[in-house]
């Protein structure tokens, strides 16, 4: 289901986050006090706005109320990061999600009703695939609630196959989208769905959990079904 997600603070975790949002299919609005910063993901997301998130002015002006997930991705100023959580949730923001740098500061980001506290060393270092328990996924993070991005190396069935033979990518079957190719020491960012997949392959994902838990055991019991004959 397409979501409106804001993303408040945009160092290389929120542009990572905006990033992968955009490309599962939602609405995401990006925001930053560093024109730079805007500048680098204007042209891949929704919409990037150079403001001051931590101004109440400033977020009721930008609809935030009307958005169903904001993500608050400052680390860097741990004051700046409880300020805008504390604002969001009073804008009636329905699930906020914020970067926390140290147990204190959780712990302080639980107190203001933040929904969901994320580690993003933690997160990052988990090479467990959350809520999938399929052998080929071999990592995955959980930016918001039913939607991931994994890291699935490549089997059989996969192999040969052009992405849109797959039914991956925008429009595809799944709604999966398609972030990068990692073939040897070779990085495909947004592969064309003209791309074959080649044995050895990664590919890294995004999209909802139960989408890409079903796509994957569909492709396996297609391989299974076609080793049997």
């Amino acid at each position: 289901m397409k979501k409106q997600i804001a993303v408040i603070g945009l160092g290389h975790f929120g542009s990572s986050l905006a990033k992968a949002l955009f490309n599962m299919g939602h609405d995401v609005l990006a925001i930053d006090k560093d024109e730079k910063n805007v500048q680098n993901i204007i042209s891949d997301i929704t919409h990037a706005v150079q403001a001051d998130g931590t101004d109440e002015t400033v977020l009721t002006e930008l609809g935030l109320k009307n958005f169903d997930v904001a993500v608050v991705g400052m680390g860097d100023s741990i004051q700046d990061n409880v300020l805008a959580t504390v604002l969001l949730k009073k804008l009636g923001v329905p699930y906020v999600i914020a970067r926390a740098e140290n147990d204190l500061h959780q712990t302080i980001l639980d107190k203001i009703g933040a929904d969901k506290v994320i580690f993003v060393e933690r997160e990052m270092g988990s090479r467990v695939a959350q809520g999938l328990n399929l052998k080929n996924v071999i990592d995955s993070i959980s930016v918001i609630p039913g939607y991931s991005v994994v890291k699935l190396e490549v089997f059989g069935q996969l192999v040969d196959k052009q992405l849109s033979e797959l039914e991956l990518g925008r429009g595809g079957k799944w709604d999966i989208a398609v972030l990068l190719i990692q073939r040897e020491r070779e990085v495909i960012f947004n592969p064309p769905l003209g791309d074959v997949v080649a044995s050895g392959d990664m590919l890294v994902l995004a999209g909802n959990d139960d989408s890409i838990d079903k796509w994957v055991k569909q492709m396996k019991d297609a391989k299974d079904e076609k080793e049997a004959k």
